[in-house]
């Protein structure tokens, strides 16, 4: 009796599955189209044809999230203001420059912005800044949104217990106001909205 057992598969070698990165643009190469054709559930920002993997939010930065969505989201639905979301969510700043803020709210006179797969332009951004690139949050980010006509962007820095508002003027950001423990931060946007420092601190300790 002759055997008919299956020839042997070659060992296959681990490692990174590059055929697949190949199917992507190089960095420095991507457009918006590509940029938008991913689908992914990490956070991806495109800026100026590279990608931009962000790391994985922690627990305390998720908290923090989580307060001030809600706060937000209260404040502005009792009044019929707006929409408020939160990340992943994309937001085109530019041709070829798209940022996930934690945050975003739009004016509902500007509801026309809102598109399905991106936001043109929110009117009201939050970030709460990552240890990892503190950087990004306070300076890239600031001079980005700035540029693109973003009338508010709160800054909540955790590791210096501190929230910043910033307005935008005709030249650029000014600080409409630093508050720190014991202060509750107000917007210059929505008149009446304001959250109390010390419980955004004690949101990312898990504290109510």
């Amino acid at each position: 009796m002759t055997s008919t057992s299956s020839p042997m598969r070659p060992p296959q070698e681990s490692g990174p599955a590059w055929e697949i990165a190949r199917l992507f643009p190089h960095q420095g190469q991507w457009s918006d189209t590509d940029y938008l054709s991913l689908n992914s559930n990490q956070l991806v920002e495109l800026s100026d044809g590279y990608v931009e993997v962000l790391p994985m939010p922690k627990t305390s930065h998720q908290r923090i999230v989580c307060f001030l969505f809600q706060a937000l989201l209260s404040f502005v639905s009792a009044r019929h203001l707006g929409e408020v979301l939160f990340a992943p969510l994309r937001v085109r700043l530019r041709e070829g420059k798209y940022r996930e803020p934690d945050i975003v709210f739009m004016l509902r006179e500007h509801a026309d912005r809102i598109g399905e797969d991106y936001w043109d332009g929110p009117d009201l951004v939050i970030e709460v800044v990552s240890e990892d690139d503190p950087a990004r949050d306070l300076v890239t980010k600031r001079r980005e949104y700035a540029e693109a006509r973003i009338c508010e962007y709160w800054i909540v820095d955790p590791q210096h217990r501190q929230l910043t508002v910033l307005k935008l003027t005709s030249q650029g950001y000014v600080v409409h106001g630093e508050y720190g423990a014991g202060q509750a931060a107000a917007s210059s946007l929505l008149d009446g909205f304001n959250v109390e420092v010390d419980a955004v601190l004690a949101a990312a300790l898990g504290r109510d």
